[in-house]
């Protein structure tokens, strides 16, 4: 088969390498270099990505996707069967924040009420999803009953069946502050795995908590969309529908802005991530050009001859630019697949890893997650495979260019 000179003569220098036993060294260090990097890259965005994912489901599964804010006197039933006709918007339910303490005769706790309207037909939060056909049904208007996160049960030393008293701060005009006191029944115990929420949240019914607060009407409505990235396109988009419609502007917002704090930390920490493991593609790198510096310096002869043949320089580059491109690119893609399957399967390496080593990478009591999250995303795989093949062809360059500097008449002179 016919095979252009570059290439034929690239592969040629590859095979020889096996009789200079540093050479063969230095190359096989490249690939396996190479690969390493592209493959602890693809694995730790993966993971990274996965914790993203929990971080969001976790964070969602209180607040649901956007929040509508209503002008005052608008009926909330009535704009929340037009959100549900809009297309896009799966779930909406009203909702009441309150800010205020907890006692429980001893001990003093701040805490966020949320008031929600059980039994709820399509169900916004996971909370909610999840506690619908339990503990949820017990908070009825007038009932008295609350439901706390685990982590401030256990910080306030409740168990259910406990009481409890709610203090809710109002602000009357002309009258100043007041404080509204009420006793509850804790009446159950939910578990977001987030310590920001479950240390924090508290949840009764809506009527009950319209009466702590002061207020007369449900001004508040949260919602949830077929897809979650979509949500916030959605939800402005209904937005500007009604306000033109009813000549009243809501006030919206999305779960992108509720939580931008936290994934922007962890785009951070991706990106620095990346840029941290890239230097072990990068140091591979520099095994490329000591490899193929030195096939120059041992092939300065055979490189006199092809020029006196009249091969022009171009070639001479290209011989020893293949010859690295075929060594980076073996790496890269030996480290595409090893990153795959591991990214794939690190539920099942893991475990393996931490009964050898005896450790644990994620403990439940401090990461609320018993197994590591993955997520393989096709554009982080392509961006990395990207990058190390930039990397492993800007090593090619100096030796290829010192390859094509060669002079034929000085090297052949003293053959």
């Amino acid at each position: 088969m016919l095979r252009p000179v570059p290439l034929f003569i690239a592969l040629r220098y590859l095979r020889e390498h096996r009789e200079n036993q540093f050479a063969s060294f230095v190359t096989v260090a490249s690939v396996l270099g190479v690969a390493l990097g592209v493959a602890a890259l693809i694995v730790v965005l993966s993971v990274m990505n996965g914790f993203e994912r929990e971080l969001r489901d976790r964070l969602l599964g209180m607040a649901g996707h956007a929040t509508v804010t209503l002008p005052a006197g608008e009926d909330w039933r009535a704009v929340r069967a037009d959100l549900l006709n809009w297309p896009g918007i799966e779930a909406a339910a009203p909702f009441v924040e309150l800010q205020g303490m907890i006692s429980t005769g001893r001990t003093l706790a701040g805490i966020t009420l949320v008031g929600v309207e059980p039994p709820l037909e399509n169900s916004v939060s996971r909370i909610e999803a999840h506690l619908r056909q339990g503990r949820l049904q017990s908070l009825r208007p007038g009932s008295d009953k609350l439901l706390l996160g685990r982590a401030l049960a256990l910080r306030l030393g409740l168990r259910v069946g406990d009481p409890v008293t709610l203090m809710v701060p109002q602000r009357r005009p002309g009258v100043g502050l007041r404080t509204r006191l009420r006793q509850f029944e804790l009446a159950g115990i939910f578990e977001l795995g987030l310590q920001d929420h479950d240390s924090i949240r508290g949840l009764i019914d809506l009527d009950d908590a319209l009466a702590l607060a002061g207020e007369s009407e449900v001004r508040k409505l949260r919602l949830r969309a077929a897809d979650v990235f979509a949500a916030p396109a959605l939800v402005r988009a209904w937005a500007a529908a009604w306000a033109a419609a009813s000549g009243r502007q809501p006030i919206i917002r999305d779960w992108t802005q509720d939580n931008a704090t936290y994934f922007r930390a962890v785009h951070m920490e991706k990106l620095m991530m990346t840029l941290l493991l890239s230097l072990i593609v990068a140091v591979a790198a520099f095994n490329i050009v000591a490899t193929l510096v030195m096939t120059v310096s041992d092939k300065r002869s055979g490189i006199a001859i092809l020029r006196t043949l009249g091969y022009p320089r171009r070639t001479v580059m290209g011989i020893f630019a293949l010859q690295g491109l075929v060594v980076g690119w073996f790496g890269v893609l030996l480290g595409v697949a090893g990153g795959l399957g591991l990214a794939g399967n690190i539920s099942t390496v893991a475990p393996r890893l931490e009964r050898l080593f005896g450790f644990q990478f994620m403990p439940a009591d401090v990461y609320y997650l018993t197994e590591l999250p993955a997520e393989i995303q096709g554009a982080d795989v392509a961006v990395i495979a990207l990058i190390a093949l930039l990397m492993t062809a800007a090593a090619t360059v100096y030796p290829a260019m010192r390859a094509a500097a060669v002079a034929p008449a000085e090297v052949l002179r003293y053959e």
